[in-house]
């Protein structure tokens, strides 16, 4: 599996031929935005920095969108989405999914971390935790901190951090996760066997 970031809480996943894209950002307020083809574009939050599927049809590829919460099954690949409250009182979803044995969790554009107990029972068990960590209209440092280490996931990956406050945010978000492995890594390569034994190691991937 190989993760990239794009800015904002535009990630992309891909594992083979499939390829999975989280919060592409619209080619409408960023017309220089990352543009590739995917067969899954995943929209947390109904928002032009969220929610650009148009960069990601490209070539062959005609993603199947899914732009809020429920229980969807796309060519043997399950995805599910909980309603949480986003940036600015949207509503934000938040997705989890399993690729190539890795269950992934995208919180989108998180801003409480008041959640039904079922939404927390029903994300289960995290391998890569995708959390924003910006402050101001989603979740701050200290409180994405507390809810990531909460959910036990093996590898976070912090997002929204390419701003001009990005770095001080990071520092305070890896200050508050406490005692944790940091990298920065262009891109994440990983298999199954690369996250045993780990919790809560912070990666950083830095947006292209």
């Amino acid at each position: 599996m190989i993760i990239t970031y794009h800015k904002e809480g535009f990630v992309k996943v891909q594992q083979g031929d499939l390829v999975v894209a989280f919060n592409p950002i619209s080619r409408e307020i960023d017309p220089k935005a990352t543009r590739f083809g995917a067969d899954l574009c995943l929209v947390s939050l109904n928002n032009p920095s969220f929610n650009g599927c148009e960069s990601v049809t490209f070539g062959n590829k005609d993603p199947f969108i899914i732009n809020g919460p429920g229980e969807y099954e796309i060519d043997g690949i399950f995805v599910y989405g909980y309603q949480s409250e986003g940036a600015e009182g949207q509503i934000n979803t938040i997705f989890t999914t399993e690729i190539d044995g890795i269950r992934i969790c995208h919180l989108g554009a998180l801003a409480s971390t008041n959640l039904d107990p079922k939404v927390l029972e029903d994300i289960g068990v995290v391998d890569v935790l995708f959390v924003p960590v910006a402050g101001g209209p989603v979740l701050s440092p200290k409180d994405a901190a507390k809810f990531a280490t909460s959910l036990e996931p093996k590898i976070i990956i912090p997002l929204m951090v390419d701003g001009k406050n990005g770095e001080e945010s990071l520092k305070t978000f890896n200050k508050e996760i406490g005692g944790s492995a940091e990298s920065r890594v262009d891109k994440l390569t990983i298999k199954r066997k690369d996250i045993e034994g780990k919790e809560d190691e912070v990666i950083i991937i830095q947006a292209s």
